[in-house]
């Protein structure tokens, strides 16, 4: 993940199997919500996932990188069902297991102090 230079956005990028790297542009208000209600991880044991896959200037300037507009989450036993309804193209839908939402989980919180949470009170 990758975030812009004002702190609205977070770019992320997402390796599948059998298929190619997706890019989102995830709002910091999806963040700040995917924070509070991410499951976070209590098992010691937990294998860290494989290495990401690099972000590029490329993936930012690319007209094709869609904008989250929402998500919606499902949680199934060791996985997490993410659903981004997107600006353009159909919406993305991502099933991650736990060590990646735990990754994820952790990204986000180094980014937080970055991005702006106009929800904040």
């Amino acid at each position: 993940m990758s975030c812009d230079r004002v702190g609205n956005l977070l770019l992320a990028k997402f390796s599948a199997k059998d298929a190619a790297d997706a890019c989102v542009l995830i709002p910091a208000n999806i963040v700040f919500w995917l924070l509070r209600h991410l499951p976070v991880n209590q098992d010691p044991t937990l294998q860290a996932p494989p290495p990401p896959p690099q972000i590029t200037q490329w993936d930012w300037d690319n007209p094709d990188t869609p904008r989250a507009m929402t998500v919606q989450c499902r949680e199934f036993p060791g996985t997490l069902r993410m659903t981004f309804q997107v600006d353009r193209k159909p919406d993305l839908t991502m099933v991650l297991d736990r060590s990646n939402v735990e990754l994820m989980r952790q990204i986000f919180m180094n980014y937080r102090n970055d991005l702006i949470d106009l929800d904040a009170e």
